[in-house]
């Protein structure tokens, strides 16, 4: 068997989809490998995907792959997701992107002390308030410009798609319960949880690792997927409610519409950018390296394979 030689995708290389390939797609086809390459095979015929350029492999509905095909991902780093229609859904995944432990120790670091944190959230309220300074705000402050944001925002689409609307209710246990366009709200943003989660998961981040979301293990999904609510969720589900009748697959129809907007509008790219933004990713958190240190609380980062027990003995 032909050992591959491909090196794995550098992460910074990742937001630069125009130039390479990053995320790929596939759905009803079944993957395989030739060489170093990943072939996916569909009634149209076979393509060949060189690893050394897919950094995310996200397997949609109807789709096999093959043990061979897994090794040379294993192999090459890649990514693989299981995900619905075009990352609507995340239902699994395998090994993150990256080897480096950089980006979850920045994370994590960025929580635990109050103040990186608070600008870390300020960060991501100064995105829906882009003309005005947050920087001084507090978080009580910054919820309630946001709550009222948010208010505004339903108002809007409901007067612009002519839908009744009378807040935000909805049964989580009990969907059918819910009013037309709380279903197609509810649709829409565990559409939108998926993408965001594939996102995280792919460049090794802790989904439960929220900084303004707590307590739950999708914390952090929720905080990048809010950013996106206002332009994605939100007038997609009023546009879907205004055309629904008795009936329509409410839940389906708000899917697939979910599915093209990702699609057209480049939405994986934007949300890997602005992690990397909001957790000031420099160049040198997202070098690769296979390597593995040891922690001294007064010495820091040591080099690993290294007997310390004489040098440890003098101290």
């Amino acid at each position: 068997m032909t050992k591959p030689n491909a090196k794995k995708t550098n992460l910074i290389e990742l937001p630069r989809i125009s130039d390479r390939i990053s995320f790929i797609y596939v759905e009803h086809a079944k993957v395989n490998r030739q060489d170093s390459a990943i072939t996916v095979t569909d009634e149209r015929g076979i393509v060949r995907i060189p690893a050394a350029m897919t950094s995310v492999l996200m397997l949609g509905p109807g789709t096999e792959i093959t043990h061979r095909a897994m090794e040379l991902i294993g192999d090459t780093g890649t990514s693989i997701l299981w995900v619905g229609e075009r990352g609507v859904r995340l239902y699994a995944h395998g090994r993150a992107l990256t080897k480096s432990s950089r980006l979850l120790e920045k994370q994590a670091n960025l929580i635990s002390n109050q103040r990186s944190r608070l600008a870390v959230a300020r960060k991501m309220y100064q995105i829906r308030f882009p003309k005005e300074d947050v920087s001084t705000s507090t978080m009580q402050q910054l919820r309630g410009r946001e709550g009222s944001r948010v208010r505004k925002t339903y108002r809007n689409y409901a007067k612009k798609y002519d839908v009744e609307w009378t807040g935000r209710k909805y049964n989580a246990n009990d969907f059918e319960s819910s009013t037309p366009i709380n279903q197609a709200l509810s649709s829409a943003n565990v559409s939108l949880y998926g993408l965001v989660y594939s996102v995280i998961t792919a460049l090794g981040l802790a989904p439960g690792l929220g900084f303004i979301h707590v307590n739950h293990e999708l914390s952090f999904v929720y905080d990048i997927a809010d950013l996106y609510k206002s332009q994605n969720s939100i007038p997609i589900a009023f546009e879907v409610a205004s055309k629904a009748d008795t009936e329509d697959d409410i839940g389906q129809i708000t899917r697939l519409k979910m599915r093209d907007a990702f699609y057209d509008g480049k939405l994986i790219k934007k949300a890997v950018q602005d992690i990397q933004n909001l957790l000031d990713v420099s160049e040198e958190d997202q070098v690769e390296a296979d390597l593995v240190n040891l922690w001294d609380d007064k010495e820091g980062i040591l080099e690993q394979g290294i007997n310390y027990s004489e040098s440890d003995l003098t101290k």
